[in-house]
């Protein structure tokens, strides 16, 4: 993403498929005084590419709003539809009408999970959607309501007016909620809104208009969109005091000129980050062909769209493969979460991504979790964090390339690369992370190989030849003693000790096998065999 070339590609498709979805000019309406504050050279030359992800007036703050949704007219413009099984197109339930509920089979002893779509750029509504629903109906072991606010004529206008509406809405979510308690007794700590982009403020607007006393049970934001929500107040976007629980996937954080398409900043409970949350493996442009292969004529905005879209089929997946949930831990940042500092899970430090998240929480305080995933599904990855203390006797870092290869009681990975982050200095440990996408089981042995040129070996091999070793010392050069790993999903700690202690010295273009230390390593082994 950080390619000039890849970037200007990147806006120019941008600015061609929404001026010809559009074909008109931006109108942001009135602004408040708050809102002229930000509208400065970089806003308005990043409104002119991304007219879709440029808020307008949003400076209503939160006040007494259970008044105003009562309100809220018999025929809202947004049409809550519900679903009955995984194929229906769905059956419209309309306010302060108790027959349609019945005609729709509301069920008020389940859960209400409603999904909230964003901004529309054709006005038509996008396939995950109905990949969601179908998921939800048929994939939870507890059935509940599936239904959806559906906003499309508020939704399919420029951006500035789309966000315009994102307050009605949700004030007219918060209408039917309130209702829902008023007719049925259906309590809205039963209800779970999933929004994404747009929709994830919509969710949070639904909420800040319920009562203290009757709070939503749990918004879900699915990149929830970023361009002038980012640090704005809480009462402006989705935020943890929205719901009981609040939780949010981030996938599209990639800045340019200062801002995103996904908001950034935690906005929740949890914050999920797979891969850092600025952008999503298999969404380069360099993936555009394959794009083509699957989705014809429409390749180019799925391709836009890659990276942003993944939170939803990250929140699908979780339905889909209930055995294989992803698991993401807290931590600063990518980088100290990319040296395996951070798979803790003592005193609420991981957490499942999607619909399985554990609701528990200590205060409104977020928390920032951090996770690697696949490039498609299922997406889920095993990591394990690598501590390995080098003895380097030469007198200049060496800086070489490993390679791993693991063996395991259900399975074997061979020749997974190491790049460590400087040169290898005397006597200091690396820590690094290593994922793995398919579950090899319990590891048994480990073979670490020093994957240098044969021009480097062949120097290597005349220095050993020249210099009259001393038996019984570490030859000088590099030598490693044992590894020492950590599994993130079972948080197993393991130590692996050279096969051959008399031998410690690594030797280029050779493997060297680490077995482990413990006195059960003999039961471990007997499994596979």
């Amino acid at each position: 993403m950080e390619n000039p070339l890849y970037v200007s590609i990147f806006l120019f498709l941008c600015i061609l498929i929404q001026s010809s979805a559009h074909g008109q000019s931006l109108r942001p309406g009135p602004r408040s005084p708050q809102d002229s504050l930000h509208l400065d050279n970089r806003l308005v030359t990043y409104s002119a590419t991304y007219p879709e992800h440029y808020p307008a007036q949003k400076s209503f703050g939160r006040r007494s709003r259970a008044a105003e949704t009562n309100k809220i007219s018999q025929e809202t413009r947004t049409r809550f539809l519900l679903f009955r099984g995984e194929t229906d197109k769905g059956c419209q339930i309309r306010l302060n009408h108790s027959d349609t509920l019945q005609q729709c089979g509301f069920n008020s002893s389940l859960p209400l999970v409603m999904i909230v779509h964003g901004w529309l750029v054709d006005g038509i509504l996008e396939d995950w959607i109905w990949e969601m629903v179908a998921a939800l109906k048929s994939q939870l072991a507890q059935p509940v309501n599936v239904g959806l606010a559906e906003w499309v004529t508020l939704a399919h206008n420029h951006y500035t007016t789309a966000v315009r509406n994102t307050r009605l809405v949700g004030q007219e979510i918060a209408a039917l909620l309130q209702w829902l308690q008023e007719s049925v007794q259906f309590s809205p700590s039963h209800v779970h809104l999933i929004g994404y982009s747009l929709g994830a403020h919509v969710s949070g607007f639904a909420g800040s208009y319920m009562s203290r006393k009757h709070k939503i049970g749990r918004i879900t934001g699915l990149d929830a969109a970023g361009p002038l929500f980012e640090k704005a107040s809480l009462s402006d976007r989705l935020s943890p005091d929205d719901a009981n629980f609040v939780d949010a996937i981030h996938t599209f954080t990639w800045e340019h000129m200062g801002l995103s398409v996904g908001i950034k900043q935690p906005i929740a409970h949890y914050d999920f980050y797979p891969n850092g949350g600025s952008y999503q493996p298999g969404c380069h442009f360099l993936e555009l062909y394959k794009h083509f292969a699957k989705h014809g004529l429409n390749a180019i905005t799925q391709t836009v769209k890659c990276a942003h879209e993944r939170s939803v089929h990250l929140f699908i997946d979780s339905l889909l493969h209930a055995d294989m949930q992803s698991t993401a831990y807290l931590c600063r940042d990518m980088d100290s979460f990319s040296q395996g500092l951070c798979l803790s899970c003592k005193k609420g430090r991981c957490n499942t991504l999607g619909y399985h998240t554990r609701q528990e929480w200590q205060s409104k305080k977020s928390k920032s979790l951090f996770l690697v995933t696949r490039a498609q599904s299922p997406f889920k990855v095993y990591h394990y964090q690598f501590k390995i203390r080098f003895i380097n006797q030469t007198e200049n870092p060496v800086e070489p390339t490993f390679t791993v290869s693991f063996l395991g009681t259900r399975g074997e990975r061979q020749k997974i690369p190491i790049t460590l982050s400087k040169g290898i200095t005397s006597n200091e440990t690396y820590s690094f992370l290593i994922t793995l996408d398919v579950d090899i089981g319990e590891l048994i042995m480990i073979k670490f190989k020093w994957e240098n040129s044969m021009v480097w070996s062949n120097v290597w091999n005349t220095v050993q030849t020249i210099i009259p070793w001393r038996r019984e010392s570490l030859r000088s050069g590099l030598a490693l003693k044992s590894i020492r790993v950590k599994v993130g999903e079972t948080q197993q700690r393991m130590t692996f000790c050279s096969e051959n202690m008399n031998d410690l010295v690594l030797h280029p273009a050779r493997e060297k096998t680490f077995v482990r230390c413990e006195a059960n390593s003999e039961t471990l082994k007997r499994k596979i065999r």
